[in-house]
């Protein structure tokens, strides 16, 4: 289990800023949370050592990239083997489609979010990349409405931790 790192309130309200913009200038970012340029600087730095933050990603819109079509796909595979796991993710996470897979517990064994253009294009890969593989068992498929991005994410709250 990874180790927890002790966050003050300025790294948090770091954090909530880099996580609502990660493009703010370190002059503007230190300017928000009353500490200099160069602490700013310095606490950015640690907190991206420690693990706290691990990137930072461009976020395309998939319907302006030609694929407004989303859906999750429940996959469950059988036999659930760690010789069939690792090709099977690594297969899925190199298709253009794939935006996110998850490996869950119950009874399905994987989550993958697709970006497809139509209805045909999500049949075909259905067909061609999922349930052609022998490993697949069963795929489901959801459509997916409308997304909302939640955030930003920080540590629990110190009382929320003791209930």
């Amino acid at each position: 289990m990874a180790e927890n790192v002790v966050l003050d309130p300025v790294d948090l309200q770091l954090l909530r800023l880099l996580q609502n913009d990660a493009r703010t200038p370190y002059r503007e970012l230190a300017a928000q949370v009353g500490v200099a340029p160069s602490t700013c600087l310095d606490r950015v730095a640690r907190l991206r050592r420690s693990g706290v933050i691990l990137g930072h990603r461009l976020q395309l819109d998939p319907a302006k990239l030609g694929r407004g079509l989303q859906a999750l796909l429940s996959v469950q595979v059988r036999p659930h083997r760690r010789e069939l796991v690792g090709p099977f993710v690594e297969r899925i996470r190199g298709l253009p489609e794939a935006l996110t897979v998850f490996h869950l517990t119950g009874p399905d064994d994987y989550l993958v979010h697709v970006a497809v253009a139509d209805m045909a294009d999500l049949q075909r890969l259905v067909l061609d990349e999922f349930t052609s593989r022998r490993e697949v068992a069963r795929v489901e498929t959801r459509l997916i409405f409308q997304q909302w991005d939640c955030g930003p994410m920080l540590p629990p709250s110190p009382s929320a931790q003791s209930e």
